[in-house]
């Protein structure tokens, strides 16, 4: 760092000095070079100096919703010198929320996904089409430079060094781990990602043709494992579904059955909520059996898909028994774990478990001390998403690892855990990838911690979930939820706010629905005035 007298004598020729200082700093920023020019107090006429100091770079894991907010939120306030540079192994981006509708034929999979490299490239953000493999977060032996190796589809393997490191790496899908699960070698579908979800749509229409040459065909729709979690985008497919064979004319020739890993249906992984809603206060397990029985679906809870054979999958049951149910088409999510990061220290010892947990997702300033359920707190969850390692390192979205899970934990008497993980997509993924963003930013600047929180168990979060995708005909439950995660202490009697949780479903909220699809493509394409739309 290089500094000039705080008091010169002769305060013209400083003048003339600092000014001169100033554009040789900043033509070397421009070129490339790691300097940039701040003044430490006030302007640099007032203080007669400045100081060259090193630019940032600030590297962000996956170009999903936390990802891809991070990062965009990141280049628009850090100076022009510092770098972004997102690191995923997809070419696209993908508003997966919109997959629902791939998946039953209403969208192609272009409309819900674009090509990042331009709309980075426009933005000022370098992107690496790589998947991250390791950690180095004190560098090497030759240099204590942090950085990320990731892999290229060749094969190629490459250092990105960083400053600050962001990872919102998202999930892994496991089909692996139930025998039989998924669409590549297996004998279910997905809508998890968009050729998933046009793999399943064909599926749709030749089950259509089947049923209008007068066969009887039946459709299992939910979770593939016993820790499923995602519960609520199964539960918007199947819904969409039916709505789709009674457009299509076939309904009758149509039985749909729900399996899923929740205690009781419209736990969603959050534990259950009661909505308020028309004067009334409805927990959602009836609010979503009332809307199956209106539509008649018929739901098995309580169940671990221990197989998936080519026409019935094989359950166990939270009382132990075991079961199975037939199909002719079965949409299943698979359960999910990190994507397998290993961390090693200057030295080369591996230390991945210092920074992850076995699952794979990221340590982070949570509470992970073993407790039973009923003494779990709201406290327990993360605010900063910092890890207690390196203070230079973040996760966000998917990719933190959740203290415990929201619902009530159980296994079968065979020990095996039938329990949905919690959720952390959508909304709050984007909140968490923006205060994270801003603390970054403000380390950078000079703050010594974090800035910003974004504790699941402190905000609130709102859900437009499709019933069915129709201008006129359509339906969608609109939800909000505060807090997401409970907070009993709080709210003693259901650990939510009665006036922020709210449940209603109706034509309005389709029509709310098709805003969002277009309004978050918008704004994810960085399209103008796209950091006032919410997250």
């Amino acid at each position: 760092m290089a500094e000039l007298p705080a008091n010169p004598e002769d305060k013209l020729t400083t003048t003339r000095l600092c000014a001169w200082m100033r554009v040789l700093v900043e033509s070397l920023a421009l070129a490339g070079s790691a300097v940039r020019c701040l003044p430490q107090r006030g302007d640099c006429h007032d203080q007669h100096f400045v100081r060259a100091v090193a630019v940032s770079r600030v590297v962000v894991l996956g170009a999903g919703v936390a990802g891809h907010t991070a990062a965009s939120f990141a280049r628009r306030w850090l100076d022009r010198g510092d770098s972004v540079t997102v690191v995923s192994p997809k070419p696209d981006y993908n508003w997966v929320p919109s997959n629902i509708w791939v998946g039953v034929g209403l969208l192609k999979p272009e409309k819900v996904t674009f090509p990042l490299a331009p709309v980075y490239e426009r933005a000022g953000i370098e992107f690496v089409q790589a998947a991250a493999r390791e950690f180095h977060p004190e560098g090497d032996g030759e240099d204590r430079t942090p950085y990320v190796t990731a892999e290229s589809a060749n094969g190629k393997r490459s250092k990105i060094p960083y400053d600050f490191l962001i990872n919102a790496t998202g999930p892994a899908l496991r089909f692996d781990k139930t025998e039989g699960l998924g669409p590549d070698g297996g004998h279910s579908l997905s809508v998890c990602q968009p050729a998933h979800a046009a793999q399943t749509a064909a599926a749709v229409d030749d089950e259509v043709e089947r049923m209008r040459r007068g066969e009887k065909r039946r459709f299992l729709v939910g979770m593939g494992h016993g820790t499923c979690t995602c519960e609520g985008a199964a539960f918007e497919y199947i819904v969409n579904l039916e709505f789709e064979l009674r457009h299509r004319g076939v309904r009758d020739r149509a039985e749909l059955t729900w399996i899923t890993n929740e205690y009781e249906l419209g736990d969603f992984g959050m534990g259950g909520m009661q909505l308020r809603g028309g004067g009334y206060v409805t927990p959602s397990s009836i609010y979503s059996a009332s809307l199956f029985a209106e539509r008649g679906i018929d739901w098995i809870t309580r169940a671990h898909v221990s197989r998936v054979e080519p026409d019935r999958v094989l359950y166990e049951t939270l009382d132990g028994l075991q079961g199975e149910q037939g199909f002719d088409f079965a949409m299943l999510l698979p359960p999910f774990s990190g994507v397998g990061l290993q961390a090693f220290d200057r030295g080369g010892a591996e230390i991945t478990e210092r920074l992850f947990l076995p699952n794979g997702f990221m340590r982070v300033d949570a509470d992970y001390s073993p407790r039973p359920y009923e003494q779990w707190k709201a406290a327990d969850w993360p605010r900063t998403y910092q890890s207690p390692e390196y203070r230079n390192v973040f996760a966000a979205g998917i990719a933190f690892a959740p203290p415990h899970a929201i619902s009530v934990p159980r296994k079968s008497p065979n020990g095996t855990v039938i329990a949905p993980a919690p959720p952390r997509t959508g909304m709050p993924s984007a909140m968490i990838g923006k205060a994270v963003a801003r603390s970054v930013v403000d380390m950078i600047a000079g703050a010594d911690a974090p800035t910003r929180t974004a504790s699941m168990a402190e905000m609130g979060a709102a859900c437009v979930a499709s019933a069915g995708a129709n201008p006129f005909k359509g339906t969608a439950v609109s939800m909000t939820v505060f807090p997401i995660v409970p907070d009993f202490e709080r709210y003693p009697e259901h650990g939510r706010d009665p006036a922020g949780t709210f449940g209603e479903i109706g034509l309005a909220g389709h029509w709310v629905k098709i805003m969002l699809h277009h309004m978050f493509l918008y704004k994810a394409r960085l399209r103008p005035g796209w950091r006032w739309i919410p997250e």
